[in-house]
């Protein structure tokens, strides 16, 4: 006799033992028979008018007629619980439900004997599982520590169009590096990285990021053409460094602190919403910056500190960050780094964004935030050759307004990224300095850019995704000259394209051909040749590139 079967006999044989209620003169055996009756018309026990629900046997008296369909109640629609139990009716009772507990292993014992084969090899594989549950606890990395990481290879080569003046201006500060990209052949590269993320309380994060690249001489390693992927170890090309190592923690429930040796401005907490952008590609590291690569300037990076305070005001999504990082924070020497020195290059930035769900007849998923930069003696980047030399060596401030919309379900509508940004710069080396018998005023420029981009998920097949982005990096429209000659309104203006698709091979493996088309890359060098006055072709590029990433 199983347990069940005791359990449900227990109280019967207390009945038994116990004296009886009632004599068995006094049993009507035409009510037995009444009871007995009404037996199988009840299926719930709402069907009996005198018990309620806060009955305390209300619960086992559902779970019998529901679960066991053994209960019986008497012709009037009544249970009579607290009515005297005659032994009679318990032995109907407990053979009614003894019956029912007898069909049911019946029916069990046919179902373990039909599917006996599925069982075992369920249960072999249980076993299995657990053994490799044991044998992975015993040889775990850590208990802490999650590893995961990826590796990029980059096949790609550009085709130049039209006159380039700048390879003979050796003048310009940006030439040795420029004219690296006036090779056409093809090229291979990778990056490789290796991420290790630690937590102590569920809620912090100690950061440690190993990477390694061969891009030194590649020509997706400078200005516009710059890729995301592209990495170059101070100590030479195929070595690995520390490139990320920074601890997030929580302070109270909406605040929330980064401090680092080895940080950048868009790692967790230095920004509230991250960069603005639902186009978060590995292609043109200028289409990741939401239109404004001076405001989310992310090339320099090193000792920093940041913080991001959610819910602003009591108002949910609304956050507010700031943060400092510095290239040259480990350097004692006050005039060329050190933190918050006059001779160190660094940039802090202030965000100020909101982020929210379901917008107003649009739907989806959206943000917008406005961002704020000052760079010390930092260049621009991602920008003109021109604007490059036009950044000088002083401070520049920068401004940015981003944002994106993300459709509740992405099909032919894209998820769509928008954004813009200005900075001016002047020379704080040369500003202010006395020159024949008067003070330099003219050491100066404006630049801008912005960028428009579309994305679309589970093209033609699911896990794949294509997009585009067009813009114009950061060109110069007007300049006090500054040490570089030229017009105080240049001809620097450029388009940028990308188009993409990924396609999804696995789950950790992706490969994604790319076509990117550049106009006027040279900017104001392409366009005028200092040495005759005359303006010449534009130095157009037309490229294509293969990226294949493979993830642990």
């Amino acid at each position: 006799m199983n347990l069940l079967q005791k359990l449900l006999l227990a109280p019967a044989a207390l009945g038994l033992l116990a004296p009886s209620a009632a004599r068995a003169t006094d049993l009507s055996i035409s009510g037995l028979s009444d009871y007995r009756a009404q037996k199988d018309q009840v299926t719930s026990v709402n069907q009996f008018s005198d018990v309620q629900p806060t009955d305390w046997a209300y619960q086992a008296l559902s779970n019998l007629i529901e679960r066991y369909g053994c209960v019986a109640g008497y012709p009037n629609g009544t249970f009579r619980g607290g009515q005297a139990m005659t032994r009679y009716e318990a032995a109907a009772l407990l053979n009614a439900c003894l019956d029912r507990i007898t069909e049911v292993t019946d029916e069990l014992k046919r179902l373990m004997k039909e599917f006996e084969r599925e069982l075992a090899i369920t249960r072999g594989r249980v076993d299995a599982l657990e053994a490799k549950v044991g044998e992975l606890e015993a040889t775990q990395f850590s208990t802490t520590t999650k590893l995961r990481g990826y590796t990029r290879f980059v096949l790609g080569g550009n085709s130049f169009t039209g006159t380039n003046v700048a390879t003979s201006n050796t003048a310009t500060r940006y030439t040795t590096a420029y004219n690296k990209a006036n090779y056409g052949a093809t090229s291979f590269a990778y990056d490789a990285r290796l991420v290790l993320d630690t937590s102590f309380s569920g809620k912090d994060l100690l950061r440690t990021m190993l990477r390694g690249g061969n891009f030194q001489e590649n020509p997706y390693n400078f200005g516009s053409l710059k890729l995301d992927a592209a990495f170059q170890e101070q100590a030479g090309p195929n070595v690995v460094g520390i490139n990320r190592l920074f601890y997030v923690f929580p302070v109270g429930k909406d605040l929330k602190v980064n401090i680092g040796a080895r940080v950048r401005i868009d790692d967790p907490a230095m920004l509230g919403i991250g960069i603005p952008s639902a186009y978060k590609e590995d292609l043109f590291d200028f289409f990741s910056r939401a239109g404004a690569p001076m405001v989310y300037n992310k090339t320099g990076f090193g000792p920093g500190f940041g913080a991001s305070y959610s819910n602003v005001l009591g108002i949910k999504g609304v956050s507010l960050s700031s943060n400092y990082v510095t290239a040259d924070g480990n350097n004692g020497d006050p005039s060329r780094g050190g933190i918050m020195t006059a001779g160190t290059d660094s940039v802090s930035i202030t965000q100020l964004a909101y982020s929210g769900k379901k917008a107003p007849l649009i739907g989806g998923n959206y943000a917008i935030a406005l961002g704020y930069t000052y760079a010390q003696n930092a260049k621009p980047n991602r920008a003109t050759p021109y604007g490059f030399d036009q950044g000088l060596v002083g401070a520049s401030n920068s401004f940015g307004a981003s944002g994106y919309w993300i459709p509740k379900k992405i099909g032919a509508i894209p998820a769509v990224s928008v954004g813009w940004g200005t900075s001016s710069f002047e020379d704080s080396a040369y500003k202010g300095v006395l020159q024949r018998n008067r003070y330099r005023t003219d050491m100066w420029a404006n630049t801008q850019s912005w960028t428009v981009s579309f994305n679309w998920t589970d093209v033609f097949a699911k896990g794949n995704a294509a997009g585009m982005a067009v813009g114009q990096v950061p060109f110069v429209t007007n300049t006090g000259y500054g040490a570089v000659p030229g017009p105080k309104t240049p001809l620097d203006s450029n388009y940028m394209w990308e188009w993409w698709y990924k396609f999804q091979v696995t789950d950790n493996i992706a490969i994604k051909p790319a076509l990117y088309y550049l106009t006027n890359f040279d900017g104001q060098y392409g366009k005028l040749n200092t040495a005759t006055g005359a303006y010449n072709a534009k130095n157009n590029v037309f490229g294509g590139l293969v990226m294949t990433t493979f993830r642990f």
